[in-house]
């Protein structure tokens, strides 16, 4: 029987290996200077900080030792947005008071503490990680200044889950920890109902995903508009318009990543082997 941190890897071995994943490196597509094998190497980097949050240690301190670890490859950020949506759900399935659940993932994420987002902060100085700029009056916030933030942070007495609710209206992942997850266990029940290999599901689910709602990174890597446009040409492949591997194709030519859609399909990954999906 596999562990729960062994099923958080696992999950996101899978999700890079799902195809056809429009604009994402999958097992058939992959950019220049990030490919598939970065991704491999990211999800194994991240085992010991994922076995940190199963055994209950702080949740900052585990999710920097993640992503210390899946930086050691030579992709740069490979599973961060994955990784911080995983490392609530990892510490609530370890946690024999706590269920797997919306409401056991929300008790870890409310439970964060000053020392938690100082952390977070710190994983930042480890690999380049793209976000907006903060709004007018947080510059002293900015996670891209890591560890220089940190005394601001603990002069405001800001946890973690703060510093998530902060990011709400421009963060696809920091709007997952602070709503209760949602998307992640409807990614979950997606799989789970799905049919054939489970990592052709998980590309189904990442596509029903995107065409449902606008992927955040792509909105900040590039504009609103967009991102509207990219999930208008999902819910197109959905209905046959178009074929999704054409789109993946376009996608990847266009530069368009859909990175925040991808994170919670690894998340819902990671639900549904929790709960005993066969693979």
């Amino acid at each position: 029987m596999r562990t729960t941190a062994q099923n958080a890897e696992l999950a996101l071995l899978l999700e890079v290996a799902g195809t056809p994943k429009p604009g994402n490196v999958d097992r058939h597509r992959e950019y220049e200077d990030l490919r598939f094998e970065h991704f491999l190497a990211g999800a194994v980097g991240a085992r010991a900080g994922l076995e940190m949050a199963a055994a209950g240690d702080p949740l900052g301190e585990s999710f920097l030792a993640t992503i210390e670890g899946m930086s050691e490859q030579r992709g740069g950020n490979t599973q961060f947005g994955a990784l911080l949506l995983q490392l609530p759900l990892v510490a609530a399935a370890g946690d024999e008071n706590r269920s797997l659940s919306p409401e056991g993932a929300t008790a870890v994420v409310d439970a964060t503490t000053v020392a938690d987002a100082a952390d977070f902060y710190r994983a930042f100085e480890a690999v380049d990680v793209a976000v907006d700029d903060p709004p007018e009056g947080m510059e002293p916030l900015d996670v891209r200044r890591g560890s220089d933030a940190v005394p601001e942070l603990e002069s405001r007495g800001l946890t973690l889950r703060d510093v998530m609710e902060r990011s709400t209206d421009r963060d696809g992942v920091a709007r997952e920890w602070v709503e209760g997850f949602e998307r992640v266990f409807a990614a979950a029940d997606a799989v789970e109902q799905g049919e054939g290999p489970v990592a052709d599901r998980a590309a189904r689910a990442f596509l029903e995903l995107l065409a449902d709602e606008v992927d955040t990174f792509v909105a900040t890597k590039h504009d609103r508009a967009t991102a509207e446009s990219t999930s208008e040409r999902a819910r197109a492949a959905l209905d046959g318009e178009i074929d999704p591997e054409t789109l993946a194709d376009e996608f990847v030519a266009e530069g368009i990543n859909p990175g925040t859609t991808a994170d919670i399909v690894a998340a819902g990954l990671f639900v549904a082997l929790e709960r005993g999906l066969d693979v």
